[in-house]
């Protein structure tokens, strides 16, 4: 229903109304109760159009809430664009930080790796030669207790045979 149409009609109607039992009374016309007559039909008149730039400004300003709830829309939607983005920078580089700290822990690694292996083969190595050169005594001294021991059985041999 058009507001603005209604209440030119119920202007009109009135007017008519108005009118209507005025012309019956066969009033003179220009006298006080035409004065009267012109002074509401302008005073209507002026009624409505008030009404019809109330109503003009009602629908703008509902034109104009229209709007700004739609720039808020739009200015929202910016701000939840640019949280996304930062918050996906924000991933992406403590990704590649993670990924960083992890190479460069994997490299650490491997630095300590090859040290303790390092460490490993020369503490063998060490132990190898230590082993080896105790074996070598042990087996000389081994070898000086026979040749003594041989000796000597040789000697009470000797001795006993008569040789």
């Amino acid at each position: 229903m058009d507001p603005k149409g209604e209440a030119r009609k119920l202007a009109k109607e009135s007017e008519e109304q108005v009118v209507g039992p005025v012309t019956e009374a066969q009033e003179p016309a220009g006298g006080p109760v035409a004065d009267v007559l012109e002074k509401a039909g302008s005073s209507l008149a002026d009624v409505l159009a008030q009404a019809e730039k109330a109503y003009t400004a009602y629908m703008e300003a509902q034109k104009e809430v229209a709007r700004a709830y739609r720039e808020n829309e739009l200015k929202v939607e910016k701000v939840y664009k640019e949280a996304e983005a930062q918050a996906n920078s924000v991933y992406e580089e403590t990704v590649e930080q993670a990924l960083k700290a992890r190479a460069e822990a994997e490299r650490q690694a491997e630095i300590a790796y090859e040290k303790a292996k390092k460490q490993a083969r020369e503490a063998y190595e060490g132990e190898a030669r230590q082993a080896l050169k105790v074996r070598e005594e042990a087996v000389e001294q081994a070898w000086e207790v026979r040749e003594r021991t041989m000796e000597q059985a040789w000697k009470i041999f000797a001795r006993e045979t008569g040789q």
